[in-house]
Formats: C-alpha cells, sequence, structure tokens
C-alpha cells in the first residue's frame, strides 16, 4: 500500500483526528517562531541585546517539559482530546498577552508560560493521532503531524513577510491568539482514542513506575531528542538573525527566504515519515540526517539570496525529514500505560537540555566578531552527526499494535 493509499484508507473520523492534530502543532509553532523573526526589534525598544531577548527562546524551551509532564498526565486520566482543547486555548491566551508586555521581564515571563502550554501540544495530539490511524498509515501521518511545526514556521514567515512594516512585534504576537479557534474544531469534530477508550477498562499504574521498568529506553529517547532539537533549533532559530544581521537583507528578503525553506521543511517531514514505513523508524532518520552534513556549506556561504534560498531549503528538507519520522517513533516505542505523557516528555525534556542553543549560538557569533554563518555551520555538522548515531544504534518497534505490547522491551539495533 502506497502512502497516498493509506491515506485514503482513513476514515472520517480518523482523518478529522490528524487534521486536528497537525493544526495544534502548525499553530504552536506559529506562536513560537514569531519571536524569531522580531528578536532584534524587541531588543531595540527594550534597549537591551539580541542575546539578552533571546533568552526567552531558552525560557519557552526550559519549560516544555514540565507542560509535557501536566498535560501528559491530564491526557493519561481524563483523555486526549479535552486535555488538547485545554492546550490550545492555553498557549493562545499566554501568546496574545505577550504583545502587551511592558518591558523585558515582563516579556520574558510570558514566554516562560507560552513555553508550559507549548510543551504539552506535541505529546497529546501525537498519542491521540498514532493511537487512532491504522499501523499501515503511521509513517505518512507521522511525517504529516511533523510538518504542522515548519508550518508553522512557514506561517510566521508570511505574517512577517506581510504584516511586520504594518502591526510591528507587538502586533505579531497578537495574530498569534487565534490559534484559539482550533478549540471549536476539536469539540466539534474529534472523538476521543480507541486505546485510550479500552485502556480505560482497567487498572492504570501511576507513570514513574512504569517509567522505572523501562528507563534504558527513557534515557536513549531523551538523548535523541536532546540531539534533535540541537538540530532542528540550531538550524532554524537564528538564522533569519544571520539573514538580517551578517547578511543585511531587509524583512521581506529574510521572509522569502524562509517561505522557501519551511516548503522544503513541509516536503522532508512528508518524504522521509512515508519512506520509514518501508525503510523502517532507525534507517530513515540516519539517511535523513547524514545528508544534512554536505549541505551545511552552501546553507551558510552562499552567495546570493537565491543560492541561500536552495541552501536552506536543502538543509530543513534533511532536518525536517528526520523530524517527520519522530511522533510515529515515539510512540511506537512508548509503553501502552503513559503514551499520552512518555513521548511528549522525553521530547520535552530534549528541549530542555538542549534549551541554551540559540543563547550559546548567539555568543558564539559573538566571539567570532559578528560571524553567526560559523556559529550556526559547527552546530549543524555536529548534531547531524550525533542525532544519526543515537538513532542508528536506538530502538525500534515499527507497525506494534498498541494495547498488545505489555512490558516488552523494545528492539535494539543490535538485535535481529
Amino acid at each position: 500500500m502506497t502512502a497516498l493509499d493509506s491515506l485514503r484508507s482513513l476514515s472520517p473520523q480518523q482523518r478529522n483526528t490528524v487534521i486536528a492534530a497537525y493544526l495544534g502543532w502548525t499553530l504552536d509553532a506559529f506562536d513560537f517562531f514569531i519571536l524569531v523573526f522580531v528578536l532584534k526589534h524587541i531588543a531595540e525598544e527594550f534597549h537591551t541585546d539580541v542575546p539578552a531577548v533571546a533568552v526567552a527562546i531558552f525560557l519557552t524551551l526550559a519549560m516544555r517539559p514540565l507542560g509535557a509532564l501536566i498535560f501528559g498526565f491530564a491526557a493519561d486520566k481524563y483523555g486526549r482530546r479535552v486535555t488538547l482543547m485545554a492546550d490550545v486555548l492555553l498557549y493562545s491566551v499566554f501568546e496574545f498577552l505577550t504583545g502587551f508586555s511592558t518591558g523585558l521581564t515582563m516579556f520574558l515571563l510570558l514566554r516562560a508560560l507560552f513555553g508550559i502550554a507549548m510543551g504539552g501540544e506535541w505529546g497529546v495530539g501525537a498519542s491521540l493521532t498514532m493511537e487512532t490511524v491504522p499501523e499501515e498509515s503511521r509513517g505518512i501521518v507521522s511525517g504529516i503531524l511533523q510538518a504542522g511545526y515548519p508550518s508553522g514556521y512557514l506561517l510566521a514567515s508570511i505574517v512577517f513577510f506581510l504584516l511586520f512594516p504594518v502591526i510591528g512585534w507587538r502586533g505579531m504576537f497578537m495574530v498569534g491568539a487565534l490559534p484559539a479557534l482550533l478549540v471549536l474544531y476539536i469539540r466539534r469534530n474529534v472523538e476521543e482514542s480507541p486505546a485510550f477508550m479500552e485502556r480505560q477498562k482497567t487498572p492504570q499504574r501511576p507513570f514513574f513506575t512504569v517509567l522505572r521498568e523501562n528507563i534504558p529506553l527513557f534515557l536513549w529517547a531523551v538523548l535523541l531528542m536532546t540531539a534533535f532539537n540541537f538540530f532542528s533549533h540550531g538550524t532554524q532559530d537564528l538564522y533569519p538573525t544571520f539573514l538580517e544581521t551578517q547578511r543585511q537583507y531587509d524583512s521581506h528578503t529574510v521572509g522569502a527566504i524562509a517561505i522557501v525553506y519551511n516548503i522544503g521543511a513541509m516536503i522532508g517531514g512528508l518524504t522521509f515519515g512515508a519512506l520509514s514505513q518501508r525503510l523502517g523508524r532507525r534507517r530513515g532518520i540516519v539517511i535523513a540526517a547524514l545528508l544534512a552534513i554536505p549541505i551545511a556549506p552552501l546553507w551558510v556561504y552562499a552567495h546570493g539570496p537565491v543560492m541561500l534560498a536552495i541552501g536552506a531549503f536543502l538543509m530543513q528538507f534533511f532536518v525536517q525529514g528526520a523530524w517527520g519520522i519522530v511522533p510515529v517513533h515515539l510512540n511506537e516505542l512508548s509503553p501502552d500505560e503513559i503514551r499520552g505523557t512518555f513521548p511528549g516528555f522525553a521530547y520535552q525534556l530534549g528541549n530542555l537540555l538542549a534549551s541554551g542553543n540559540a543563547s550559546i549560538q548567539a555568543g558564539l557569533a559573538v566571539h567570532w566578531n559578528g560571524d553567526y554563518a560559523f556559529a550556526l555551520l559547527i552546530v549543524a555538522v555536529i548534531v547531524a552527526a550525533v542525532v544519526a548515531v543515537l538513532a542508528g544504534f536506538g530502538f525500534e518497534k515499527k507497525d506494534i499494535r498498541f494495547g498488545e505490547a505489555g512490558v516488552e522491551e523494545p528492539q535494539s539495533a543490535t538485535q535481529t
């Protein structure tokens, strides 16, 4: 069965769930990436420098594990659907309030609160979807879900390109309140996960009890997600700042380049998500990560905006290609009893460990006399190699049936 055939085979209810989870992650990422386009402008208004404002990125990423834990517990106890609605509403409110910040301290506090809400969306949405769609559709659906991240970045790019000169950075954050409308769609069109409903018929063990039985898997997942988050944030967060500050491009040029590379990211996630259904999850990640390495010099050292856009398109094709496999991979590896919490918590702990990326890269650029290109290049090449190694020698449970795995150990790369 081809990827398109597997999508056509989805029932209307399954399609609604995929759409809702995709939009939830798209709009969550949109709200996050608004910040990366306006770092310089916020610094100017608050009379500080870019590294000081970039602390907001650190705080957002650092608070996401707390959100994954809070909303994950709620999803495993009360259900994925109602938890997802509450989460989307909260991150929309905090995004809107950010536009009213009166100083750097208030701004940083609101971004920390936004990080808590943002941390809950991915794990809850992914578990709801993966427990709803059939096994043969998981690969392409995983690519669709993760394509929501660059879709959000693309949406932020378009808003920055079209509206920033008119509404300014505060207006950008106020536009970020629109995702609250998604709650109405979820309430009307999405049903609870069948796997969650089935598990409610039997007593459930506490999260940390199940976690202790899966410590090797959990530690590996956190390390893998740390490398993955350095991979994505290291190639995305300061790239607009690099284009504005080092290359001296105006907001329209930066926005246009961002649109191009986010299209590449979306196509990459869909492509490798679908390929992982045939190649396997580990192999798909390894191939995508390794192919990003030879692209890195073109991505930061190309001459002119057109060649930079081509390099950025290819870089994000492979970065988000690897990421397109993550939702299905972590959900298949997760113990059944804690699937609402485990994938998101591992993912967001990885975010916490990688949360200093923007500050590190900004600091390195300042140390190297404003050379953002070299700071971006070093991080991208190193973490691409680390992602490939961790994934290649890790675990895999491709196409496992949810609810039937028990406490069986996940298959490692050394097993046949």
